[in-house]
């Protein structure tokens, strides 16, 4: 048993297990029998040059690289293959293109880089893909999935990655405001963005040119395909459009694990309760004025004080609390771009009717994770505030006519300060 925990004889074994059972059912409401339940890869990190808060967008023979890490809790060794593939706008599949068009190389190869946990409770086998390698490089720009899979099963996918190959020709200039045309300084915020076509030649624009307009990286909450309302020889614009105004939010929560055993960045405390380390936060409650708070807009960062945070970083069980007078929704998530999506069945939160708060127990690697709460319908009952920080990224396609697939031509990442 691990330092700072009492050993316990035989003897005495049948009498502290009640008793502990009996303290944990109180600390912990949600039901711990789904903790024995846990998902066998985890931790998924989609990097640009190892850097953990840029969006996942790289320039198609920049120099740069994608990596793609993530963990299988054992020692045991499993032979992972990826599948690359290279998608529309939408992320469904470009049909119009043969693998050789994206891919010079080869495609569905085994990871061969991984490394096994050192001295850590949880064992676990770190794997990691670097994009472009030796056996496979990208050839064009767009968007691209990679599925993982365990000895070619190509029916039972595993993990999918998703990132961005821009080869920038157009010129995007943008602004987000607090006078949105539903309201002036409130509880929102309104996109406007221009087009500048550069050396593109476009013949019909509406049909040729498509955007994506992201939140915070939020792909449930994204604008697809809007059409422009400003038209002219050299580019196109949209202003004044609802579909650009955004609940503005609240900054995010935050918490930080460095040591397991020291609480760090909003946590009230870390137990060990065996087989795992619990890290319980501060309770949270929907705030009812804006408080400026320096946050990362949802991202995460595996990180820890004894070393390698890849192999040597402990898993913890995270405790969160939101507290509110009603459940004024049916279903409450934990989210932050860590998640498998706002409406991650691992994230559910469940309802406490006697202590009146919603809770979740999230198995998480240590490092510093920004969250929020999200309702069923995507809303938040953190608030919104026109003030607060977000990140916006505008990402443009262009397919000409006659053209197989959609050229990823330009990006813009905007962060909001007013």
């Amino acid at each position: 048993m691990r330092k700072g925990s009492k050993i316990i004889n035989n003897g005495k074994w049948r009498k502290c297990v009640i008793m502990l059972s009996h303290f944990l059912i109180l600390s912990f409401s949600h039901s711990l029998f789904a903790q024995t339940d846990i998902a066998p890869l985890r931790s998924l990190q989609v990097t640009v040059d190892g850097d953990p808060l840029a969006p996942p967008i790289v320039e198609l023979g920049g120099g740069h690289h994608v990596s793609i890490e993530f963990d299988e809790l054992s020692h045991d060794y499993h032979r992972y293959t990826y599948h690359i593939e290279h998608c529309n706008a939408d992320w469904t599949p470009t049909e119009g293109l043969f693998e050789s068009d994206y891919l010079s190389g080869f495609n569905d190869l085994p990871i061969e880089d991984y490394e096994n946990s050192f001295n850590t409770t949880q064992l676990y086998t770190h794997y990691r893909l670097t994009l472009p390698n030796e056996e496979t490089r990208l050839r064009l720009s767009g968007n691209y999935r990679v599925t993982i899979y365990e000895d070619d099963e190509r029916d039972e996918p595993l993990l999918q990655a998703k990132f961005y190959v821009v080869s920038p020709s157009m010129n995007i200039m943008a602004e987000v405001s607090g006078n949105t045309d539903i309201d002036f300084n409130s509880r929102h915020q309104q996109l406007s963005y221009s087009i500048s076509y550069g050396a593109n030649k476009v013949v019909d624009p509406l049909r040729e040119i498509h955007t994506v307009v992201m939140q915070n990286r939020r792909e449930d909450t994204r604008v697809v395909d809007l059409q422009p309302n400003i038209q002219h020889a050299g580019g196109i614009g949209f202003t004044h459009r609802k579909e650009l105004i955004f609940p503005a939010g609240n900054e995010f929560h935050k918490f930080e694990i460095l040591d397991v055993e020291k609480p760090g960045i909003n946590i009230d405390n870390i137990r060990w309760y065996e087989p795992f380390h619990h890290a319980t936060l501060y309770a949270d409650r929907p705030a009812r004025n804006y408080e400026f708070t320096e946050d990362q807009n949802g991202a995460f960062v595996m990180r820890n004080d004894d070393g390698n945070y890849e192999t040597e970083s402990e898993y913890l069980w995270v405790h969160f609390t939101l507290l509110l007078p009603e459940p004024t929704t049916d279903a409450m998530y934990v989210w932050g771009q860590w998640s498998n999506g706002p409406r991650d069945e691992a994230c559910r939160m469940t309802w406490n009717a006697e202590q009146h708060q919603w809770e979740a127990a999230v198995y998480l690697k240590q490092g510093y994770y920004n969250y929020m709460y999200v309702r069923e319908d995507g809303t938040s009952p953190d608030g919104n505030f026109y003030e607060t920080e977000n990140e916006y990224i505008v990402l443009v396609y262009h397919r000409p006519q006659g053209a197989r697939y959609d050229k990823l031509v330009g990006y813009r990442i905007m962060n909001t300060k007013f």
